[in-house]
């Protein structure tokens, strides 16, 4: 597929420095990864998703205070679950149970599991 990355203005822009994007967190550059993949197995194109994530950063500024803790790629990764059980690939029963097994691993073993070596 030949199509042009995801662009978005105003709050639905990704976080850029310097041109390049920016990333707070490991999980953060994942679910980026997770949508690009996904994207272009065809699942959706970016200008679905780029509705979807306005959508959910309206919602967002709609029900929270203005000192609410804001983050973009959480609303980036909840418009990514809403997309795709609406898009019937995975269900929102499914996705928070498997969000639940990986909140649960203890720090530093988010990669699965580590080697013995490292041990």
């Amino acid at each position: 597929m030949s199509e042009t990355p995801f662009t978005a203005e105003g709050s639905a822009a990704l976080p850029r420095s310097n041109g390049e994007l920016v990333f707070n967190a490991p999980w953060e550059s994942r679910v980026f990864g997770v949508a690009a993949a996904l994207r272009e197995r065809g699942l959706f194109d970016w200008d679905e998703f780029r509705e979807c994530l306005c959508e959910e950063i309206a919602a967002w500024e709609a029900h929270h205070a203005a000192d609410d803790v804001w983050s973009y790629y959480a609303r980036f990764q909840t418009a990514l679950e809403r997309l795709i059980a609406r898009k019937g690939a995975c269900s929102e029963a499914e996705l928070e149970a498997r969000e639940h097994a990986l909140a649960a691993r203890p720090d530093g073993h988010d990669h699965g599991h580590p080697h013995e070596h490292d041990v």
